[in-house]
């Protein structure tokens, strides 16, 4: 981190004499890029650093604290410009790159390193991915991989005093949401031969240089390095941080808990709300929502209460499948028929492909209905994750609206496109929930207009869907602001959606261990729909859906308040090019 901080200041002297504001900004654009280069080597692998292949993060005081103090001093850098006197292009480099070192300073500032694990997973399931689907084709990689395993219990042992001083300072996750936590610990902790991280030298090709020589070393740094050093977490969290875990849910309840909910929520929705404004726009939705679910019930021609439909829908075996290759067998049918769809509203699609496969068994039980995984190179595809685990709180009739969102036109689409996007690598590789989530919600109801929903099962599946995320704005800032408990949060989500209740929970305890994340779906698939009617309303019969979508993901992930400027630019040039 040292060397970084170095290279740091010598790209920044370049600024004292910079003569214009453009230059100015792609020099600290390269500044952040490196920055974050230095301090992820995975990523740094990724972009070409041969180098990093063998390194993992470094996470020591002192390392976290020199970081913290160059994207201070980008920063200072960047609120120096004058966002008025660039070209609109650079606008949205200049708010990302304030956006992307805003919140790196004010994730330290509230000490959001004390706390690397949620109720989902953590740091060691998530360092799992260098091992995960890694093949060794040198002597080069086997050398590089072997030297990560070797930093294994430092990585561990700096995570484990992060933990520890959230101990100290009551900044810990939740007590609540780590019921069985520890069996995504113990799940890594398996005979040397059968580990994952073994199976990268187990998995070397038959005339591979020194083999024997190599599986030997693998088998051996496994042995008593990687599994040592999940026993040891394991028994800390069981020993340790279990015990003192805090008994409040709500980020208020930490010190300077306000603040940094506060902070959370602008930076989540990327708009300048309140938590009260967010909880009141959630009740709005919840009651409009609700109305379109009643009409489809009414459609059913069901005989019973909407509590009783529900249950129906969480019980009736129907609508649930018998076995995990049933549901990654529809995913991937449903999967194909939404690649069929969409020519008809994209001009601009990715060359990167995608598969399906099943959410890894080690976080499986604690973890959301479904996700994406991006592709790790461009030569691997991005992968929609279905999760498997608890077939029968798995229904059929969300997996359309679930699919549309992780895959096609949603995540995958969105960020494959953006990864292959002619701008700064800074750009393609940063992700705003706002609008990542935002499009994904927005992808789901854009089905309706494909033709996509099979029945009225499967639409008031996405109404669930999309009542879930409205939901989410009234428990989230429930919560984290106004003093709800986490059963009160359960009920609320429960009550509303058809979601199953094993969902319900672990999504309400997702809530409290990531405050303000929730809010940006919501918030920003609302500001999507809006520029859409906007742009609309202002072009008429002019109005291209496809130029629009091509439009919305052209600039890569945005700031909800500089997207909307990027649709305005391309209102006012359809409007002169048609005007000329």
């Amino acid at each position: 981190m040292r060397a970084a901080v170095v290279l740091l200041a010598a790209l920044l002297s370049g600024c004292v004499s910079t003569p214009t504001p453009s230059n100015q900004i792609s020099t600290l654009m390269d500044a952040s890029w490196q920055l974050q280069l230095s301090s992820q080597p995975q990523l740094a692998q990724h972009y070409g650093d041969s180098n990093a292949a063998s390194e993992l993060a470094d996470l020591s005081p002192a390392a976290l604290a020199a970081h913290h103090q160059a994207q201070t001093q980008l920063l200072a850098q960047v609120n120096g410009i004058d966002a008025t006197t660039v070209p609109l292009s650079q606008q949205a480099d200049l708010a990302i790159l304030r956006h992307q070192l805003q919140n790196g300073i004010d994730s330290y500032r509230f000490h959001e390193h004390y706390s690397p694990i949620s109720a989902e997973g953590g740091f060691h399931a998530y360092l799992a991915g260098i091992a995960r689907g890694h093949s060794l084709k040198t002597e080069a990689d086997a050398r590089a991989y072997l030297a990560r395993l070797q930093q294994v219990p430092r990585y561990f042992e700096q995570q484990i005093h992060w933990l520890q001083q959230g101990i100290n300072s009551g900044n810990t996750v939740p007590q609540a949401v780590l019921t069985g936590f520890e069996d995504s610990i113990s799940a890594f902790i398996t005979p040397a031969d059968s580990s994952l991280y073994y199976q990268p030298f187990a998995n070397l090709a038959a005339d591979f240089p020194n083999k024997a020589r190599w599986q030997q070393q693998g088998l051996a740094a496994v042995a008593e390095l990687v599994l040592p050093s999940y026993q040891r977490f394991y028994d800390f969290y069981q020993q340790q941080y279990y015990p003192a875990a805090r008994q409040t849910i709500g980020a208020s309840d930490l010190a300077d808990g306000q603040r940094y909910y506060a902070n959370r929520v602008r930076h989540f929705t990327t708009l300048p709300m309140t938590a009260e404004q967010v909880h009141q726009l959630g009740l709005t939705e919840v009651a409009r929502i609700r109305a379109e679910m009643d009409q489809v019930i009414a459609q059913l021609k069901f005989e019973g209460s909407f509590a009783e439909f529900l249950h129906f829908l969480r019980s009736d075996p129907q609508f649930y499948p018998q076995s995990a290759d049933e549901l990654l067998y529809y995913a991937a049918h449903l999967s194909k028929q939404a690649d069929a769809m969409l020519p008809l509203f994209f001009g601009l699609l990715p060359r990167t492909p995608y598969g399906v496969k099943p959410v890894p068994a080690e976080i499986a039980p604690k973890y959301t209905t479904g996700r994406y995984s991006g592709s790790s190179s461009d030569d691997k595809p991005g992968y929609y994750w279905v999760n498997t685990y608890a077939l029968d709180k798995r229904p059929l009739y969300e997996m359309e609206a679930l699919t549309l969102h992780e895959a096609v036109p949603g995540h995958h689409l969105q960020i494959a496109l953006a990864s292959e996007l002619d701008l700064h690598p800074l750009r393609r590789n940063y992700y705003i929930s706002a609008f990542g989530e935002g499009w994904g919600l927005y992808s789901e109801k854009l089905g309706l207009e494909g033709g996509f929903y099979q029945d009225p099962y499967s639409n008031f599946g996405r109404l669930t869907y999309e009542m879930w995320r409205a939901c989410r704005l009234v428990v989230d800032t429930g919560m984290h602001a106004k003093g709800w408990s986490r059963q009160q949060a359960i009920d609320y989500l429960a009550s509303n959606t058809a979601l199953s209740l094993h969902n319900v929970t672990t999504e309400i305890d997702r809530y409290i261990g990531w405050p303000g994340q929730a809010l940006s779906y919501k918030i920003g698939e609302l500001t999507l729909w809006r520029l859409r009617a906007e742009a609309q309303s202002a072009l008429g019969q002019q109005f291209d859906l496809r130029q629009f979508h091509d439009q919305v993901l052209q600039g890569g992930s945005l700031p909800m308040s500089q997207l909307e400027q990027q649709i305005n630019a391309w209102i006012a040039a359809q409007l002169g090019a048609h005007n000329g």
